[in-house]
């Protein structure tokens, strides 16, 4: 199974802190040599695409990085990557990371990566800023042509609650107003990730998932208990055929422990290339479904952490 994301990234600034260096990657065997580009490479504020998020202070989504400002296109295209969201953490003013993912160019994938943005002081409604579609039939023009209210839909559900949100069976969902088409092109699951900035401006990520080739293998959400020391599973999807929601039910996981608990410890991004040896109850569960690498992304609301989002490859 090959996943809609081939690579992650993360970029944290330097000593300097005047420039993004190298932090740590996930990569399949096709994409190592883009990997040795990333190793050496390091971008101002502005610059390439995690420094172009840092500067906007927002999501990027960069639907051809063949574009004159993504300085890697070359090797990109080598090893078959089209696209690249990319997700900046701040603490306060301060930039601590920005974490890429980048989908894969391959004409038998399925999914779909989009950016949707509301200005509160212009309009009532989030609209599509862009978007990168693998699919057949009418989904990317009904994107392309849709608003969304606060509250309905996958990225205006976001936007409310503020917190990312998980929906599943996309075809049937009540709750997803592209129901009908995202039936005919095969997506079964949407993750929303809302981004605030000030008070006024909104933006939410959405990465919608097929079966054959999902956005990740497996994907979940975790949210901080009422003590902020430990996570509660919130909601989560898994390619293997595993009940998350039974697994983790009744479970938690420590501040420190693992990735998931350091990312709640630190508040900062984690990607982990390795499983063996993490205690948590997620990561043991990913590795008996053959899954070994996570990247661990904390989602902020007004400076307060409210959730965690972790995909597994």
């Amino acid at each position: 199974m090959k996943s809609f994301v081939r690579v992650v990234e993360l970029w944290v600034p330097d000593s300097s802190g005047t420039r993004l260096e190298y932090a740590g990657g996930l990569y399949d065997a096709e994409t190592r040599e883009f990997r040795d580009v990333s190793e050496l490479a390091m971008f101002a504020c502005d610059e390439g695409l995690p420094g172009k998020a840092w500067a906007a202070r927002h999501p990027i989504i960069l639907t051809d990085l063949s574009d004159s400002y993504f300085r890697r296109g070359d090797e990109a295209r080598m090893a078959g990557l089209a696209c690249g969201v990319a997700l900046p953490v701040f603490a306060g003013d301060a930039l601590v990371a920005v974490m890429v993912l980048f989908c894969g160019d391959d004409v038998r994938q399925l999914g779909a990566a989009e950016l949707w943005h509301n200005d509160a002081e212009r309009s009532h409604e989030m609209t599509l800023v862009d978007g990168y579609y693998r699919s057949p039939g009418m989904f990317e023009f009904d994107s392309r042509h849709i608003s969304f209210s606060r509250g309905y839909g996958l990225p205006g559900r976001a936007w409310k609650t503020g917190t990312p949100v998980m929906l599943k069976n996309l075809g049937g969902a009540g709750e997803f107003l592209r129901a009908r088409e995202a039936a005919k092109a095969g997506f079964n699951v949407g993750l929303g990730i809302p981004y605030a900035n000030g008070a006024s401006e909104t933006w939410v990520v959405s990465l919608l998932s097929a079966p054959a080739t999902p956005v990740a293998p497996r994907f979940e959400i975790w949210v901080p208990d009422a003590s902020g020391d430990a996570l509660k599973f919130q909601s989560g999807y898994c390619s293997r055929n595993r009940n998350l929601d039974a697994s983790f039910a009744t479970k938690s996981i420590g501040k420190g422990m693992g990735a998931l608990g350091r990312a709640l410890a630190t508040r900062t991004p984690v990607i982990s290339d390795t499983l063996k040896g993490d205690p948590s109850i997620s990561a043991q569960s990913a590795v008996s479904a053959g899954l070994h690498q996570t990247a661990v992304l904390p989602v902020f609301s007004d400076a307060r952490l409210c959730a965690e989002v972790a995909w597994y490859f």
